[in-house]
């Protein structure tokens, strides 16, 4: 009977790892688990701990930062993959997943369908001539060299991509392979992975040349399975059911799903949402069901693509399956930080950026220029930002891999903060009270269009009250909102002052807020 080694990638959750770590291996199968090196050590060592008498559990020979689109994840999969063929010398099969996978049918019956099909299953359509890229970059992401990460060093990213197309640097693909391109989550059989590992050994050109490609886990083992693998032996498909909006994002799936991912000709489902605990405890409880059988209907994307279709055109009749819970994710932590002046919070967050490792994002609601990476079209519009705030924070998150994520928004966008209040997941703001010189509402009122340069004098005089008390009336009503965890820092204060409220709303400790807020010409106009 079929024996797998599932490859685990994961960077948080070290009780769920180690859950789902006993429930595949319970059966006896085995798991090599790379755990991202980013993540706290505390949280690995925990890993370790409880998974300390469980010998089918391998880890990756090295742990490394990941980055989503990077490198860094293909390699990450190979560190786990060598540490799993040298540990279990009895797996047959070796099967990709992450932290948010669970499966949908039982040990029995995913056993019996290997030793039912002698192949391998990995998508792999053809890079150039298929429709697999929905947006973005293309033939970009081979032809140019990425040695920047878009996601941690955005301007680096694409001026380096400016320049190489500015000069024509392009360069050319290895002559005898065809790229591919598919999902990352495949499942293949033990004569494969081996193939792949010595490929890794001796073809170091295309090494070097999938090193620097962008997003190289959808194509790296998709080419080289196809390079060293017959055609016939190839089934293009994944054994993990997951769907994708058109943003390019992949749907969560909560409770009420159940019944659904059973009837899908698939084994595997991602993403399981961390909320769901029905649902992970009923497919925990469906894998060690020897007795259980399934009916597969398989309508799980065409009903996917119906609902969000009739919504699109106005015609939803209910609310979408896959919207049933819309939050942005009860473990995560959305940080607010609230300013008029926009320069002011701007040059905290470069602050906040340069001390820690939470990402942030300047002003997305307000300024349709703040850099935002390719969202599938949600992202173009600030009408289309506000109109899908959720929706857009959620894939930002998801964009980044964190569970903490800050933004900037106006004093005037209350409605805003009252909606990411009323989310489950945890919610801070941070109001920035600057001093407001005559001479910047002058020029405040001149850069909204309340004025000109031509404006009397005396009418200016009559306006800069009214602003002055807008400005005042927005503080108020925030503070009437009566939000939680709810921290100020002022012009007025010293730094120490301030630091404390900033350790509070980074939960930082006190000696970096005081580098933060010691940062020179924070309040400078």
């Amino acid at each position: 009977m079929a024996k797998i080694a599932f490859i685990l990638l994961c960077h948080k959750d070290p009780d769920a790892i180690i859950q789902q770590a006993n429930q595949l291996t319970a059966t006896g199968d085995f798991i090599s688990i790379h755990f991202d090196a980013r993540a706290k050590a505390e949280h690995f060592e925990r890993i370790q701990s409880g998974l300390a008498d469980n010998p089918n559990v391998s880890y990756a020979v090295k742990r490394i930062k990941c980055g989503w689109g990077a490198w860094s994840l293909v390699q990450a999969t190979l560190y786990a993959v060598e540490a799993a063929v040298e540990a279990f010398p009895r797996a047959t099969h070796f099967y990709m997943l992450s932290g948010d996978c669970m499966p949908t049918k039982s040990s029995k019956y995913i056993h019996q369908f290997l030793d039912d099909n002698e192949r391998d299953y990995i998508e792999s359509f053809d890079y150039f001539t298929s429709d697999w890229i929905k947006t973005g970059m293309k033939e970009e992401r081979l032809i140019y060299r990425h040695y920047f990460n878009e996601r941690t060093q955005p301007k680096r990213f694409y001026a380096s991509y400016n320049f190489q197309k500015k000069f024509g640097l392009t360069r050319d693909i290895p002559k005898d392979i065809q790229v591919m391109i598919g999902s990352q989550w495949w499942c293949l059989r033990r004569r494969t992975i081996e193939w792949v590992l010595e490929f890794t050994k001796t073809r170091k050109d295309v090494m070097r040349f999938f090193r620097s490609t962008w997003i190289p886990d959808e194509t790296f083992f998709q080419t080289i399975v196809r390079h060293v693998v017959p055609e016939s032996e190839i089934e293009t498909r994944t054994l993990t059911f997951l769907v994708f909006s058109d943003y390019g994002m992949p749907a969560t799936f909560y409770n009420d799903h159940f019944d659904l991912l059973l009837s899908q000709d698939y084994l595997f489902a991602r993403k399981i949402s961390p909320e769901a605990e029905d649902l992970k405890q009923r497919l925990g409880e469906l894998y060690a069901n020897d007795d259980a059988s399934f009916e597969i209907s398989n309508e799980g994307r065409s009903l996917f693509k119906f609902l969000t279709g009739r919504g699109r055109i106005g015609r939803r009749f209910a609310q979408r399956a896959w919207e049933t819970e819309s939050s942005l994710g009860r473990d995560r932590e959305l940080m607010i930080v609230v300013c008029k002046k926009w320069h002011v919070a701007k040059r905290l967050v470069g602050h906040i950026k340069h001390h820690t490792d939470i990402p942030a994002i300047e002003y997305l609601f307000n300024e349709e220029s703040t850099p935002l990476p390719d969202l599938g079209g949600i992202q173009t519009t600030l009408s289309k930002r506000t109109r899908h705030r959720r929706a857009l924070i959620r894939m930002l998150f998801d964009y980044e891999n964190t569970d903490r994520m800050l933004i900037c928004l106006d004093p005037s966008n209350i409605d805003l903060m009252r909606d990411f209040y009323s989310d489950r997941s945890k919610t801070k703001l941070l109001e920035i009270d600057c001093d407001f010189s005559d001479d910047y509402l002058v020029g405040h009122a001149k850069r909204v269009g309340l004025a000109g340069e031509q404006t009397p004098q005396q009418t200016m005089e009559n306006l800069l009250p009214t602003i002055r008390y807008e400005i005042g009336f927005e503080s108020d009503q925030m503070r009437d909102s009566n939000f939680a965890n709810h921290y100020r820092i002022f012009q007025s204060h010293s730094a120490g002052e301030n630091a404390i409220a900033l350790a509070e709303f980074l939960d930082i400790d006190t000696a970096k807020a005081t580098e933060i807020a010691q940062a020179e010409h924070l309040f400078s106009d």
